[in-house]
């Protein structure tokens, strides 16, 4: 299991990004796999929600990845501080719609299963489950 918390900026949900490609290259998921590829992917929106819509002045995320070889998946979860809920995804009326909206989205569309949780103390764990044999993800970070 890998653990960190990280600040709600937007340099946090880079790194976000950036540490958990190393962590799954450190567990045997290389660099630019689709897997790995993937789970980046799927990190980045839910940081990037966490940051954007869950944070709260003065409170940092938590990131936690877990790589469950006998269950075939990578969980990814964010928590951040926010008690609101993510509204489940709806397809975007405008693709093109520059206010972005479309981060759930890819996130349902990439793992195979995803939801929300109540943690301990204040907000919530948004988390993902992502397959390791994951075929290419249609969009390379």
């Amino acid at each position: 299991m890998f653990v960190q918390r990280l600040s709600a900026t937007r340099l946090g949900a880079r790194l976000a990004r950036r540490l958990a490609v190393h962590q799954l290259d450190l567990w045997g998921v290389p660099y630019g796999s689709p897997v790995s590829d993937t789970v980046a992917l799927v990190v980045a929106e839910l940081s990037a929600n966490a940051v954007l819509h869950g944070r709260v002045p003065g409170r940092d995320f938590a990131l936690r990845l877990r790589c469950d070889r006998a269950a075939g998946v990578v969980r990814v979860e964010v928590s951040d501080t926010h008690p609101s809920h993510p509204e489940p995804p709806a397809p975007a009326a405008d693709p093109a719609d520059p206010d972005g909206g479309r981060g759930l989205l890819l996130v349902s569309a990439l793992a195979e299963r995803w939801g929300i949780t109540d943690r301990t103390g204040p907000g919530k764990t948004v988390w993902a489950e992502c397959a390791l044999s994951a075929p290419p993800c249609p969009l390379r970070v």
